[in-house]
């Protein structure tokens, strides 16, 4: 499955780098090609969505979503009339909801978290002990198939692409010992196989030993349909280990074209993700790309900037200048002891807002041979000048920061242009501080009859 989504992939960018389209837009239609191929290989469309949106794309806006939508789409209906089989592990069982089964699909999903966990580190553990060995790179993958030669004589069913392992494991036929051979042996050539830089896939591979540790789970589970337990194994240790919850609940009901058992997937997958996010800092995928020196964030975010007006954090008590100042009093103003700000706007009588002065626009005036008798409304008179207006939001300001290259902007109203407020940098970066200590602090809203304790101020803590 690996190489098709690839070539999916190779497929899509080679559109994209004929088309006038720019680098999101390009990368838009490198992720539809390889969720193309993926739906091509395992009949998956919506799984493939999913997977572009929780790992690939890592957005939910109509740009990306479409295309990708699209793609999938085509794919299907094309793999339809090629008479391709769908789904590919036909599955009927299912499971009544109680609280007991809903304890069970907590704990495969618990096992799956922990599975995922011991796996990525696996993985990860064998990569490090490659890089110490005394030995050129170009011998690794020559171990790491001779690894995968020894686990293939001790368990002949670890080796290939599996499919046949996953069958087996739905119908019900595979006993736990042999499950648990198989788990223990694919785990490890499995990883020695990617440590070493051995072309492996992971789809596959997770679902042969999530299946395989619900084979042997099974006996002390809840009583279910024959290859449920394996089945929800499956897509919660796929799940976990890739951090794509939603992707592998999907990816299971495609596969086995089972509607019936969404609910008990989605609880299984959860609880797994939940598990590995406690476990681990990364995902199996991400930790690779962290390892080469990139920081990748897999959370949404709304930016505050967004959302928040100027209103909201100007400074309304406005320190300004009167444009009858000559340039020599401006000058000393700047620079007297008690002047606390680097910028202030410039108003005449009615208010309005002529400019702004700060000392690199006085040392300007001066080197230009300005008259140190001259008035600052006569020195601004005709400039042009950037404002800012309460009702914007801080997304639309950051961009009048940058393009007029300064650090504040007054603010005036609307009706009547008249100075009422004043914002920078400094205002808009309390912001996101704001927005932090929401998420970082906890504080009970209801006490029910105890008292609760007024947070320390920072004065007092450091008393």
């Amino acid at each position: 499955e690996g190489p098709i989504i690839m070539t999916g992939g190779a497929i899509g960018s080679l559109i994209a780098q004929m088309l006038p389209v720019s680098d999101n837009e390009r990368k838009t239609l490198l992720v539809a090609g390889a969720a193309a191929g993926m739906t091509t290989v395992f009949g998956t469309p919506i799984a493939a969505i999913m997977l572009a949106v929780e790992l690939l794309l890592f957005e939910w806006t109509p740009r990306s979503f479409i295309p990708v939508a699209v793609a999938a789409i085509v794919a299907e209906v094309e793999r339809t009339l090629l008479h391709l089989p769908g789904p590919i592990f036909p599955f009927s069982g299912t499971m009544e909801a109680s609280v007991t089964g809903l304890g069970g699909w907590v704990l495969i999903g618990i096992c799956a978290g922990l599975l995922s966990g011991l796996l990525t580190q696996l993985v990860y553990a064998c990569e490090d002990a490659f890089l110490k060995l005394p030995i050129h790179w170009m011998w690794w993958p020559m171990i790491g198939g001779l690894v995968v030669g020894i686990g293939g004589l001790i368990e002949p069913q670890a080796l290939g692409v599996g499919y046949d392992n996953i069958a087996n494991m739905l119908d019900g036929r595979t006993v736990a010992t042999a499950a648990l051979l198989l788990l223990v042996v694919k785990a490890i050539i499995w990883s020695v196989a990617l440590g070493s830089g051995t072309s492996g896939g992971v789809l596959a591979p997770l679902l042969i030993m999530g299946g395989a540790m619900g084979a042997v789970l099974s006996g002390i589970l809840p009583e279910a349909s024959p290859g449920f337990w394996p089945l929800l194994a499956m897509a919660a240790t796929m799940g976990g280990t890739m951090r794509a919850p939603l992707t592998a609940t999907f990816f299971a009901t495609e596969l086995t074209g089972n509607t019936h058992v969404l609910v008990p997937l989605i609880a299984a997958c959860a609880t797994a993700h939940a598990v590995t996010v406690l476990l681990m800092k990364r995902s199996i995928l991400t930790e690779k790309v962290a390892r080469r020196g990139h920081h990748i964030i897999r959370e949404y975010r709304v930016d505050p900037f967004a959302l928040t007006r100027v209103r909201e954090v100007m400074t309304t008590n406005v320190e300004s200048v009167p444009a009858a100042m000559t340039l020599h009093g401006a000058a000393a103003f700047l620079t007297a002891p008690d002047t606390r700000h680097p910028s202030f706007p410039v108003i005449d009588e009615a208010g309005h807002v002529l400019g702004v002065i700060d000392p690199p626009a006085i040392l300007r005036w001066r080197r230009n041979g300005k008259h140190r008798k001259a008035t600052l409304g006569e020195l601004l008179s005709g400039s042009k000048i950037t404002l800012a207006y309460p009702d914007e939001y801080l997304e639309a300001l950051s961009d009048k920061l940058l393009l007029a290259n300064v650090s504040h902007l007054p603010v005036v109203s609307r009706e009547d242009e008249r100075l009422i407020g004043y914002i920078g940098w400094k205002d808009m970066m309390r912001v996101r501080s704001k927005k932090q200590a929401e998420e970082r602090y906890r504080t009970a809203l209801l006490s029910f009859g105890a008292k609760r304790k007024a947070p320390q101020s920072v004065g007092e803590s450091a008393v």
